[in-house]
């Protein structure tokens, strides 16, 4: 996940498909610092594997690589689903995604033509209409041709209130690391002079049209054993790097620090601040002032999420008592207090409630209009929304006139005025965007995405089965109404399990023309160290309580089976990131459920992930290995620790990129090269580009999904 970092802005999206692994908040270690221990060939014979542009380590992907693709590609199957997957993902009748910028409405598009896409801009009034008329604000295609570059565009981080000027960020092939240049949206032009910052997993925040706050890595040392910054600067405009002034330090144990500014409804800046993540999970956040940093009054186990009337907002992830004496806010509880106040006097802090979820209900997001916060929010894992004014009497809110489909989402909130775009989707209905206001609680439904696959006699269900322990874990089925109860069905069963990330119902329009449609069965499992129902049920799993959520995935399967709905021949699983460690503990303690494994872009050695790229950042999540009881567990579930020869796995299909620089390629390269020398099949795919999603461009993203799906069909359904 990433984040811009403006309180008015912040926009954090899940390719559920894809696999993304909770992500610090953006920036990371340059690229070229691949791993932080030397290789040690006596005690792990594969560890070569980790150089990722090592000339030996980039032979054996080319081999295995070739070797995959001649078996799949030759796949009867393969070229029509590619064929169809392209004409899905390239549909010139998609919804194309609004967001609110200033007077105009942005949308960033891919197709056909536009393959690393173009910047465009219309009105409301023409985005009204079936063919708005769009203006052309960067084309990257153009770009990345006139610079010989593989340009993948990461985001623009825009002026308020007039977001003229705006920072892009350019990513090499798909990479976290991005390149930041200043862009004049009114010129259509990057800046002559103007901010020009090189590669690095850094983040950025306009003080004013002259000045940024940054976090980068300054120099190869001042980055944390995570590989994120934790040193901001004051940039001014026309200063070097060197030149740019120190305001706040954080340490190198931390997992990082990421600067921002808090703004008013019209757009006038109110502070300047500092999020230092001392663990993943635990962040500190500091208001930049005349006399240096403040700390404020808040837990560590709590997230900024907004700035509206004076009140700043804070979700919790722990209890909260901020007075002596004084009342509780539960865990998972929306929560505000005056920021000036809180900075004159912080031992009288007074907060205000503005939202506690209930045991099955969690907050999933916080957006802010002109006047109002708008909280995106689930119930049992469906969703709903809300809208806040806040007032003398503190917190008042009403719910949003939206239909109840499976999930609920804000594409964009304008500032300016009380609109926003919200989509709706659940598994068989294509996604709607609506236009809503937030003030008067009317909405309209303004574009529906085309449906792209047959659902007829199709039907959604939801489930529970029961984990070892007792706990009730819910899950999806999209199946044939039809579907003889025989344990016969072809069935793919995904789920994530980690970060507080949760998994909502969505349409997939390649899932359903791929999979769905040629008679498979789609499982979506809610299991636990996710986000589903706030942070109790993300903390149920965490470190030394992990196998909860491995204990809860194998409930799902097992329900499945006891349901009559599939068997360990015709079941399948799949993951990404967090999920593709998930699918390799699945694999390796379970081998006898699953027929088909798809392991992508995963975390496997767990007891070197730390020092691997960003690993070091999740030991808040997995534990540590210096640690010696947390070490104990994760050598108990380490997937690559624990493959041993002559046992029959299902032989997986590791999906990764050389362009990772969030999760190492390396955790799929040594587990398909262990295999390899203990005669285990398997399959083998690393895209060149793409980054931690295994796909830079629609045209990648339709050759992965293809790939997959003849394997799946391979393994299931013939």
């Amino acid at each position: 996940m990433g984040r811009i970092k403006i309180i008015e802005v912040c926009v954090s999206t899940i390719a559920l498909f894809a696999g993304c692994m909770a992500h610090a908040q953006t920036p990371a270690l340059n690229t070229t610092t691949i791993a932080r221990a030397m290789p040690d060939s006596a005690t792990d014979p594969f560890q070569w594997l980790e150089e990722v542009q090592g000339a030996r380590a980039l032979d054996w992907v080319a081999k295995e690589n070739q070797r995959s693709l001649d078996l799949l590609q030759a796949d009867a199957r393969f070229a029509p689903m590619q064929q169809q997957a392209l004409t899905i993902v390239q549909a010139s009748d998609r919804v194309p995604m609004p967001s609110f910028r200033g007077r105009h409405i942005d949308n960033f598009w891919q197709d056909a033509n536009a393959v690393r896409g173009v910047w465009r801009r219309t009105d409301l009034s023409a985005y009204r209409s079936a063919t708005p008329r769009w203006e052309t604000v960067l084309d990257f295609d153009a770009l990345a041709q006139a610079e010989s570059a593989n340009w993948v565009y990461k985001g623009a981080n825009c002026l308020h209130p007039a977001q003229r000027l705006c920072l892009v960020s350019l990513s090499d092939g798909g990479k976290d690391a991005v390149q930041m240049r200043e862009f004049d949206t009114e010129t259509k032009s990057f800046v002559p002079g103007g901010f020009a910052l090189p590669a690095g997993k850094q983040s950025a925040a306009w003080l004013d049209q002259d000045t940024l706050l940054l976090a980068r890595p300054w120099s190869l040392e001042d980055v944390t054993e995570s590989g994120y910054p934790f040193i901001v600067k004051r940039l001014r405009r026309g200063q070097a790097l060197a030149q740019a002034e120190e305001v706040f330090r954080g340490d190198k144990k931390d997992v990082g620090i990421w600067p921002g500014v808090i703004r008013d409804r019209q757009g006038r800046f109110v502070a300047a601040y500092v999020e230092r993540s001392v663990a993943f999970f635990a962040h500190e956040f500091y208001v930049l002032t005349d006399k240096g940093p403040v700390r404020l009054p808040v837990p560590l186990k709590s997230s900024l999420r907004g700035y509206l009337d004076g009140q700043i907002i804070f979700s919790l992830q722990e209890p909260w008592t901020p007075v002596a004496g004084g009342p509780t806010f539960t865990q998972s509880s929306l929560v505000s207090f005056d920021l000036a106040a809180a900075l004159a006097t912080p031992a009288k802090l007074s907060v205000q409630l503005v939202f506690a979820p209930h045991a099955r209900q969690s907050i999933q997001g916080v957006s802010r209009t002109a006047s109002r916060l708008v909280l995106s929010l689930s119930t049992n894992v469906v969703g709903e929304m809300m809208s806040f004014a806040h007032g003398p009497q503190g917190w008042s809110g009403q719910r949003l006139d939206l239909p109840n489909p499976a999930s609920l989402g804000v594409v964009s909130a304008s500032d300016m005025d009380d609109r926003l775009f919200v989509s709706a989707t659940s598994f068989l209905v294509p996604t709607t965007l609506w236009l809503a206001d937030a003030a008067s609680g009317k909405t309209e439904a303004l574009k529906a995405s085309p449906a792209r696959f047959d659902a007829q006699g199709l039907i959604t269900e939801q489930r529970e089965a029961i984990s070892k322990d007792g706990t009730r874990i819910p899950y999806f089925v999209v199946r044939r109404k039809d579907l003889p109860m025989d344990g016969q069905a072809p069935t793919l069963l995904y789920a994530y399990g980690g970060f507080q990330v949760p998994m909502n119902p969505g349409y997939s329009a390649l899932t359903g023309k791929l999979w769905l449609e040629r008679g498979g069965v789609y499982v979506l499992a809610n299991i636990r160290g996710g986000g589903e129902f706030g942070p109790a049920w993300h903390q149920a799993g965490l470190k030394t309580k992990r196998q909860v959520i491995y204990d809860d995935f194998v409930a799902v399967a097992q329900d499945l089976m006891d349901r009559k709905i599939t068997s360990p021949r015709r079941l399948g699983i799949q993951g990404g990131s967090n999920g593709g460690l998930l699918m390799g503990v699945q694999m390796t303690q379970r081998p006898d459920l699953w027929n088909a494994v798809v392991v992508q872009v995963p975390l496997l050695d767990m007891l070197r992930y730390h020092k691997l790229l960003a690993g070091a950042s999740w030991v808040a999540e997995y534990g540590s290995p210096d640690d010696p009881a947390e070490a104990a567990f994760l050598a108990q579930l380490s997937p690559y620790h624990h493959l041993k020869a002559g046992v029959a796995y299902p032989e997986p299909f590791f999906v990764t990129s050389t362009k990772d620089d969030r999760v190492h390629p390396g955790h799929a390269r040594k587990m398909a090269a262990k295999m390899q020398a203990m005669g285990l099949p398997f399959y083998y795919y690393e895209n060149t580009d793409g980054g931690h999603a295994a796909a830079a461009n629609l045209k990648e993203t339709a050759k992965r999904v293809s790939l997959e799906m003849v394997y799946l069909s391979r393994k299931l359904m013939d």
